[in-house]
């Protein structure tokens, strides 16, 4: 157990704490304190399993386990969130994309200062050594390596899959993360060599965890902040530990950061009054949560010709869909061999795998008990509102369209999902909701926002509202999800706070 008084206490070592604990630690002054309720593996210690790219979710044997609800779309989804150090960094796809101009228009829109598209992209410099693409939209010493696939390592289905958007009509890109962001492309990924560089590897190396001033606390739940009077003093572990503190962020991820917030008083005063809570501060926590809704467009391959299938993630279309805004991009159609061959009648197959990214619906999560062991409850309700369920189906049609046009179509033997036989948008939305999956991006479950707005949790750099010296800096601070791959974007609002708060 550490010493029992620190300048700083991060709560959570994933994409967002652990960037917090390598760069605030910098200065030798300051005592940081970095408690991760998983393993904290040496750089060079972590498991084939966490370090396998091809390996997610589940699968990495580091997952909080968490299950949505049923919520609108009628059945549970499992809800991975990576529970060891580098987070969800550590069990994600490693897509290496940013939120576009129009995310940070839309959050400027509500009065947001300090996240214009113009603002944050310092940031987005400052975190990745990048290969590719033009100086002017890449940094190239940051600690994130993040490395642009070429066509050669594609595999033949992702190439096949490239070709056949093309006759589609799609534009090629040649950077999602560039000036022209549109269109079909490789990946751009944190994997070198076959390994996913996770926030523990990239922040966390060796010589960051020899300071002095910084310290990693593995296997360590957190329960509750303490306060004196409305100051954050303290944190209280799950074995009732005190730890002291000047200062607490949370970074805990989206579900665990609102959870803690909501045992340590701060959220809605009637949910919190019926678990017999003391109610610090009456915001709305958990109450904006958003994910984007994924849909698994599958196929049967011909196994004479499908070939190699690495990498399993490699290639997408990043489009607009008929009910898109001005400047958004809606739709991602990623080509994918994350497919159990065994429910493929000839053993082998892929999918098109469809998230809309510009879902409206909002879900929620609230506690179910006091007891810190216990998961929350998630109800992302996707899909609840009705344009959102129109625009997934536009997604899923120009997949189903890439899908029939060779050379793509050379490679499959039959459409499995929704299945040649749902020829109407009816027999196709009913397919969506029975077999609906989630992209894995939740967020803004304590969103950003201006004093005046009644959704808002904390300040525009994480400040929690009516409390002192208590942050959150993650996912949950978004005042909505963007239509992108959350990981770098919380990447780059960890290195943004922490330029500009401290």
């Amino acid at each position: 157990m550490p010493g029992n008084s620190h300048d700083v206490i991060i709560v959570g070592g994933g994409s967002a704490g652990a960037v917090l604990a390598a760069r605030l630690s910098q200065d030798p002054q300051r005592e940081v304190l970095l408690l991760e309720a998983g393993p904290a593996y040496p750089p060079a210690g972590y498991p084939r399993t966490i370090k396998d790219s091809s390996l997610l979710g589940a699968h990495t044997g580091s997952d909080w386990g968490y299950v949505s609800e049923p919520g609108f779309i009628g059945h549970p989804i499992a809800a991975f969130r990576g529970k060891v150090l580098g987070g969800s960094s550590a069990v994600n796809g490693a897509v290496a994309m940013r939120a576009l101009p129009s995310d940070f228009a839309r959050w400027a829109d509500r009065g947001l200062k300090g996240w214009s598209f113009s603002e944050v992209s310092p940031d987005y410099l400052t975190l990745e050594s990048a290969t590719g693409g033009d100086d002017q939209w890449h940094g190239r010493t940051g600690p994130l390596p993040v490395r642009q696939l070429t066509r050669d390592e594609l595999s033949p289905m992702q190439q096949a899959f490239i070709d056949a958007a093309l006759a589609c009509g799609i534009p090629a890109t040649a950077d999602f993360n560039g000036a022209a962001p549109a269109g079909v492309a490789p990946y751009q990924m944190n994997v070198v060599d076959g390994t996913r560089v996770n926030t523990g590897l990239a922040y966390l190396g060796d010589e960051a965890r020899a300071r002095p001033n910084l310290q990693i606390l593995a296997d360590t739940l957190v329960d509750a902040v303490l306060f004196d009077g409305t100051r954050a003093t303290a944190v209280r572990l799950a074995d009732g530990t005190t730890l002291h503190t000047g200062e607490v962020i949370l970074s805990a991820g989206v579900y665990g950061s609102a959870a803690v917030l909501l045992r340590s008083g701060v959220g809605p005063a009637a949910d919190l009054h019926a678990l017999g809570i003391p109610v610090l501060a009456d915001l709305p926590v958990g109450r904006r949560l958003q994910d984007h809704p994924f849909y698994y467009n599958a196929y049967a391959a011909r196994p004479d010709r499908i070939g190699r299938q690495t990498p399993v993630i490699g290639t997408m279309v990043r489009t607009a869909s008929p009910l898109a805004a001005a400047g958004e991009l809606d739709i991602h159609i990623a080509a994918s061999h994350l497919f159990d061959p065994s429910h493929s009648p000839t053993g082998a197959g892929f999918v098109l795998a469809v998230a809309m990214v510009r879902p409206i619906s909002t879900g929620s999560l609230t506690l179910t008990s006091r007891d810190p062991g216990r998961a929350p409850r998630i109800d992302l309700n996707l899909l609840r509102q009705p344009r959102d369920r129109q625009r997934l189906l536009e997604g899923i049609r120009l997949a189903r369209r890439i899908g029939v046009t060779r050379p793509l179509a050379d490679l499959t033997d039959r459409e499995l999902i929704p299945g040649t036989a749902a020829g109407d948008d009816a027999a196709v939305a009913q397919s969506a909701l029975a077999t609906l999956d989630t992209y894995h991006h939740p967020t803004s479950t304590a969103p950003m926002g201006t004093e005046d707005d009644p959704a808002a949790v904390v300040d525009w750099l994480g400040a929690v509202r009516g409390v002192e010296h208590l942050r959150v800096v993650d996912a949950a601070i978004f005042p909505d999800v963007p239509s992108a791959a959350t990981n770098l974007t919380v990447i780059m609002a960890a290195e943004h706070i922490a330029r500009l708060a401290y």
